[in-house]
């Protein structure tokens, strides 16, 4: 490393994302993969694992919101 950096010319907060524009990575089990894997290729239509996640998910949401009220 050097002793000494010039920092001059910098532009402070060049990366910065806020946390809700971050895409954090979401780690499935080997058995799960599997399956949503196998009902991809079983499928005709094009779709996409992350959509089909996203589609159950959101499902999901709905039915809690409705079991809690």
């Amino acid at each position: 490393m050097r002793e000494e950096y010039d920092f001059s010319n910098a532009e402070q907060g060049k990366f910065y994302r806020p946390m809700e524009q971050l895409d954090i990575p979401i780690y499935l089990d080997k058995d799960i993969k599997e399956f949503f894997f196998s009902k991809l290729k079983d499928n005709s239509e094009e779709f996409s694992l992350n959509s089909i996640v996203n589609a159950l998910l959101k499902k999901d949401i709905e039915i809690s919101k409705k079991l809690s009220y």
